[in-house]
């Protein structure tokens, strides 16, 4: 991952979301949650606004109208250009000038952001050609027919290429956003939104997908409540077994259940959490590694910067370094 240098409060990151009628409300919603509404206790790091193709009222899917000022000429100033979605006016085709613009703000280093069928935007502008991208999975062969060169992931809840990324539909561009506030500001700043949100902290980009279930045969039990449960006991060694014993299958019948809704093994489950935890930790306290190893689970300092360079390749020493916001003094734990 790449990381920010400490160089004093990071400056404040211009998120430009571009819309076109009909406008899904829900994406839109969801961007602006995240990037525009910090509220009094997260100290704003972004500044959110939206531009148009052609200024004026927008129609939205949902049967209102926005009234958006500004047109492409504010991708100009974006350091991040999101896409919400993409209606289908025009057959879903997206016009030369949008296409244009965000590939000339691409060009001159801004990040694009393409949340459900905004991947289309995307791939019509060439930033998706020989890459893996995320969209809805109702839209994914769509996607994969109109735009060949694209590597359509029908699975996933989002793909990062760190200057480029696609998320599926619904509450997955929630993940991508608080996903790219991780990176942006570090696990801690995007954890205080998701609180402020009232949410649990994002999946990860290789969970899978919720497709429509056959119509025929049992709806798999939920995982919700095992995963509260391991929430609340990240300090304590949990094998698989114990995983099992909770939820009252088998390890094998549990393990099949991670694949099947998340995509992912439970001790993948598990580990990303405590990577997530330690994160926040070495963010917001002095805590030494070892202290912060037994706090997350991971039994030792040796074993937590094993864990944790391999997820993030990086040490947790320059991870604290570079993501550090404020120093937070702990009484009796001593320095980092």
């Amino acid at each position: 991952m790449t990381l920010r240098p400490p160089s004093g409060p990071p400056p404040v990151h211009r998120v430009v979301a571009l819309l076109q009628p009909p406008q899904p409300a829900f994406p839109l919603a969801c961007a602006s949650e995240v990037f525009g509404g910090q509220g009094p206790s997260v100290p704003a790091r972004y500044a959110f606004e939206v531009c148009a193709d052609r200024p004026g009222p927008v129609r939205t899917e949902a049967g209102y109208d926005m009234l958006v000022g500004a047109g492409l000429e504010a991708l100009e100033r974006a350091d991040t250009v999101l896409v919400p979605g993409w209606g289908p006016a025009a057959g879903g085709e997206v016009p030369r000038d949008v296409a244009d613009a965000v590939r000339r703000a691409h060009a001159r280093g801004a990040r694009v952001v393409g949340l459900c069928a905004g991947a289309f935007v995307l791939a019509a502008a060439g930033l998706l050609d020989g890459r893996r991208a995320a969209t809805h999975w109702a839209r994914a062969a769509e996607l994969a027919s109109r735009f060949p060169r694209v590597r359509v992931d029908p699975a996933v809840l989002y793909v990062d290429h760190g200057d480029v990324a696609t998320s599926a539909g619904a509450a997955a561009g929630v993940d991508l956003c608080l996903h790219l506030v991780s990176a942006d500001q570090g696990a801690a700043y995007a954890m205080r939104i998701a609180r402020r949100m009232v949410m649990p902290p994002h999946r990860e980009g290789c969970q899978l997908q919720y497709a429509e279930l056959p119509a025929a045969g049992p709806v798999a039990d939920s995982l919700a409540p095992l995963l509260e449960w391991l929430g609340e006991r990240l300090h304590e060694p949990v094998a698989v077994a114990d995983m099992a014993a909770r939820a009252r299958v088998s390890p094998r019948t549990l393990t099949r259940r991670f694949t099947e809704q998340l995509g992912i093994s439970p001790g993948r489950w598990l580990l990303d959490r405590r990577i997530a935890a330690t994160r926040a930790l070495l963010e917001e306290t002095d805590l030494p590694v070892e202290t912060i190893a037994h706090r997350v689970g991971l039994s030792s300092a040796v074993n937590l910067r094993r864990r944790f360079h391999e997820a993030l390749r990086t040490t947790p020493a320059a991870y604290r370094r570079a993501f550090r916001t404020e120093r937070v003094g702990t009484a009796g734990d001593g320095g980092g």
